[in-house]
């Protein structure tokens, strides 16, 4: 009889650790977009309401020339598509009309170029930031220097280090290409009247925006993915909101790091952890005892199982998470750990979006923060439907024209042979 029960217990152990087949494993983090999406510029529409929208704006536009035509200096502004387009499109003429309009010599290589130097090289540095040569590295080109490391996003020190000669030496023409690629983003974000409110989050800045009739109604800082696991440019609808959410261990995190602690410190760390494992990807999958579960095996890669997080105020996506159907893995959730919204550096996160005040970002969306009847996890439908747009800005408008920010994922460097020919000079679309 022992012989027989140990039979059915091991089978069904087998059972458990074996490969799940009843639905398709999935854990509540990103997956990779595909390689065939452009990530400088296009964003993917998930949803056919959004993809109606934009959809006949999808062919990037020579807004180098176009910004300076005259159809568009004689009205076309009035006509343009939003806000944050205007402000860029503005900004790119005003960025020409200054650093663009200066003489774009070579400043040759050498010692660092602080007040008091002297030589050919400062004459050089002098007439590229035009003013006239002959005056050393006075208070006046300090000054100037300074006013270029600014707008350019560097450190503002007035002193003609490596970075700032090498910026210098890019030339105006590289940023007015920067420019011209934000306003294309900007130009796929939602026209005027278009929506009643929609949500934009910018990854290249860790910030996210709430707009209400086509006007900011406030922001807060988020988290974004990091350089490795990228936020994607995403259009998508928010429909519905989790509170008290469980959080789903990845696949591939189950069996790199939750098996391999658990064979380390037995199955007490899912306990300690608040963790559960459960039959399959079902939504009726039943809870398993992680003791049936070969460890081994799953930390091999050989064999799946499903374990989450309970709610509580230990759980990843801390007491709400903010969901948008798509394929990607992507949605906006709470988080208990909220020192990291104090960081100058939040591209942290695996792809998903941290919000620095889910109650407040709550308060937006439904009017008021849900209450819930229990700790249970709830799935609650928003009142109305809210877009949200993930964007990509390296460029910010300014009362002079524009500030120039970092380039964290790479996008500007991908999206220049996506507007532009194999010289950088002319858009491959007009």
């Amino acid at each position: 009889m022992r012989n027989t029960i140990r039979i059915i217990l091991g089978a069904a152990a087998l059972l458990v650790a074996a490969p799940l087949s009843a639905a398709t494993p999935r854990g509540d983090e990103p997956v990779a977009v595909p390689t065939s999406i452009k990530q400088g510029i296009d964003f993917v529409y998930v949803d056919p309401e959004m993809s109606s929208v934009a959809q006949r704006r999808q062919r990037p536009q020579n807004w180098l020339r176009r910004i300076f035509s005259r159809d568009w200096r004689d009205g076309n502004r009035r006509n343009a598509p939003n806000p944050i387009f205007e402000q860029l499109g503005r900004g790119l003429e005003l960025y020409q009309a200054s650093w663009g309009s200066l003489p774009q010599v070579k400043v040759p290589a050498g010692p660092v170029l602080k007040a008091g130097a002297k030589g050919k090289r400062v004459d050089t540095l002098r007439t590229r930031l035009g003013l006239a040569p002959g005056g050393g590295y006075d208070a006046a080109l300090t000054r100037r220097v300074a006013e270029y490391q600014h707008v350019h996003g560097l450190e503002a020190d007035g002193i003609a280090g490596r970075a700032t000669i090498a910026s210098l030496n890019q030339g105006a023409e590289h940023y007015a290409r920067r420019i011209a690629i934000n306003v294309e983003r900007a130009w796929r974000l939602p026209r005027t009247n278009t929506f009643e409110r929609y949500v934009i989050v910018d990854s290249g800045i860790a910030e996210a925006y709430l707009y209400e009739n086509d006007r900011f109604a406030e922001g807060m800082r988020v988290i974004v993915g990091s350089p490795k696991t990228k936020t994607p440019m995403l259009a998508v609808i928010m429909r519905n909101a989790r509170a008290n959410p469980y959080w789903n261990v990845p696949p591939d995190m189950i069996s790199n790091l939750t098996a391999k602690r658990v064979l380390a410190q037995g199955t007490d760390y899912l306990k300690n952890f608040h963790y559960e494992v459960l039959s399959d990807w079902t939504p009726t999958a039943q809870v398993v005892d992680p003791k049936r579960i070969d460890w081994k095996l799953v930390a091999a890669g050989k064999s799946g199982v499903r374990v989450r997080q309970l709610p509580g105020p230990w759980n990843s996506m801390g007491e709400m998470k903010f969901e948008m159907p798509n394929d990607y893995g992507i949605y906006l959730h709470d988080t208990p750990v909220k020192e990291l919204f104090a960081k100058d550096d939040r591209w942290l996160s695996n792809g998903c979006v941290r919000l620095e005040d889910y109650r407040r970002f709550a308060e937006w969306v439904f009017g008021e923060v849900p209450r819930t009847n229990s700790n249970a996890e709830q799935v609650i439908p928003l009142p109305r439907p809210v877009p949200v747009y993930m964007t990509y800005f390296t460029v910010s408008p300014a009362a002079g024209g524009v500030i120039f920010r970092d380039d964290p994922y790479g996008f500007d460097e991908l999206a220049m042979p996506q507007m532009f020919d194999g010289e950088g000079q002319l858009a491959l679309a007009s």
